[in-house]
Parts: C-alpha cells; structure tokens; sequence
C-alpha cells in the first residue's frame, strides 16, 4: 500500500461540528517568520545549507531559518536569526519567543509548547561612503544654485498692500 505523502496536521476540532482542520507545517511556520519580522533587532532569518542553495537557485523562501513540529493540539519552533549588533541578544530572543508564540496561539488556536531561538550571527549595519572631494563640490553648487532660485523667486512676487479700510 503506498504511503500517502505527509502535507500538514490534522488539529483537534472540538468546538467544529463541520469537518476537521489541518494545518500544513508550511503554514505555521510562515506565520512564525512574520512574527519574526516584525521584531526589532532581527537581522534576517539565517538557513542551513538547503535553504542557501535554494536562494542561489532563485526561489525565494520565506520561511528559511524556521522548523516547526505540529502536533495534534501543540506546536514547538525552532528559529535561526541574525541579530543587529548594538541590541540586547536575549531580549531581542525573549521578544520574537513572545511575538512568535502570540501570532501561532492567536492563529490556529494551537498551543506553542516551546521556541528555541539560536543566534547564527550579529551583523553591523554598512557605513555610508564617504562622498569623495567632487560629490561635495557638486552639491554645494547644486545648494548655491537653489539657494539663488529661491531669492530670485522671492524678488519676483510683488509685495501686497494691506487691506484698506472703507
């Protein structure tokens, strides 16, 4: 007998008289890289080997970095993150554990059992370059140039009288 292909978790459906509800792994775990996202000090979600070949290739894939384990009535995450470097690491790692349990529990209605956030990296934010001598000589004409502009302009309008008293 062929083994069907495993594509989501059925959920319990206690409070459904309609039919059952499942969720795909996929599912879950998009909703964890948003939850992500949104948090301030991550970087970006840090992959493994696959998902880095993948993005080689050209696919795009939300959910690198995230593994996630459905079960019946729960949920455990794993979650590998590059963090901004100047942030406090645990608690830019306390805040996506509360961000990412909310949004999964808020959700689907299944219980986050745990989220294990690992650090993969810190990363410093580029320097702007340091515009060379002929880009500064360039907008300080261009700022010479509006400067005159706005005066020409303010020449031009004439001034008004004020209102007169009948």
């Amino acid at each position: 007998m062929p083994e069907e292909k495993k594509t989501g978790t059925e959920v319990s459906a206690e409070k459904t008289d309609g039919g059952r509800i499942v969720f795909a792994d996929d599912v879950v775990a998009t909703i964890a890289a948003l939850a992500v996202a949104d948090v301030e000090g991550v970087s970006a979600l840090s992959g493994g080997m696959v998902e880095g070949i993948t993005e080689m290739l050209g696919k795009k894939n939300v959910t690198k970095g995230i593994k996630v384990e459905v079960g019946t009535e729960e949920a455990a995450v794993d979650i590998s993150v590059s963090i901004k470097y100047g942030f406090k690491i645990k608690e830019v790692c306390e805040n996506i554990q509360l961000a990412v349990k909310n949004a999964i529990e808020t959700m689907t209605g299944l219980k986050v059992i745990e989220i294990n956030v690992f650090v993969q990296s810190v990363t410093f934010d580029q320097p702007e370059p340091e515009p060379s001598r002929a880009e500064k000589r360039k907008a300080a004409k261009e700022k010479e140039k509006a400067v005159a502009e706005a005066e020409e302009a303010a020449k031009a309008i004439p001034e008004s009288e004020p209102p007169r008293v009948k």
